[in-house]
C-alpha cells in the first residue's frame, strides 16, 4: 500500500538538546530528532489519500500541512531518528486503513425477557424496603 522507502525520502529531520534530566549529556549532545513530512506536497500520497490523512490527523498537521514527529526516549540520535522513521509510518498506516463497519445486531427475545425479569425482581426488593407499604389489613 505505501512504499515506506519513499516517503522517509520526502521526510526531513531536525536535531535538538533534549529536555528533562540528564546532567551534561543532556546539555550538550542534540539527541531529540524531530521528524517533518509535507503531506501536502508529497509526492507518493494520492489526492485521496492526502485528504483522508488532512481529515485524520488533523491534530497532529500544522497549517501548511506538515505533519511533525518528535522522539527524545534514547541518548541515541540515530535510535532516535528511527523511532520517528517507525512512528510515522505506523501513523500513516493506521490512518490509511479503512475503518471496519460495525453491524447493529438485534436483541434477541430470551435477552430482553432476562432483562425485564430482573428489573422485576429489583422492583419488588425496593418496594419491600419502602416503609409506607405495611399492610394494616
Amino acid at each position: 500500500m505505501l512504499n515506506h522507502k519513499l516517503i522517509l525520502k520526502e521526510c526531513f529531520f531536525k536535531t535538538s538538546r533534549s529536555s528533562g534530566a540528564g546532567g551534561q549529556h543532556v546539555n550538550k549532545v542534540e539527541t531529540k530528532v524531530t521528524l517533518y513530512f509535507d503531506i501536502i506536497n508529497s509526492k507518493t500520497l494520492s489526492q485521496n489519500q492526502k485528504n483522508v490523512l488532512i481529515v485524520k490527523l488533523k491534530n497532529k498537521i500544522d497549517k501548511s500541512g506538515i505533519l511533525t514527529i518528535s522522539s527524545q526516549k534514547s541518548r541515541s540520535q540515530l535510535k532516535n531518528k528511527k523511532a520517528t522513521e517507525i512512528k510515522l509510518i505506523q501513523l500513516l498506516e493506521k490512518s490509511l486503513k479503512p475503518e471496519k463497519r460495525r453491524i447493529p445486531v438485534k436483541v434477541s427475545n430470551s435477552a430482553i425477557e432476562k432483562r425485564l425479569k430482573n428489573k422485576k425482581i429489583r422492583s419488588v426488593l425496593k418496594k419491600t424496603r419502602n416503609k409506607n407499604t405495611l399492610n394494616y389489613e
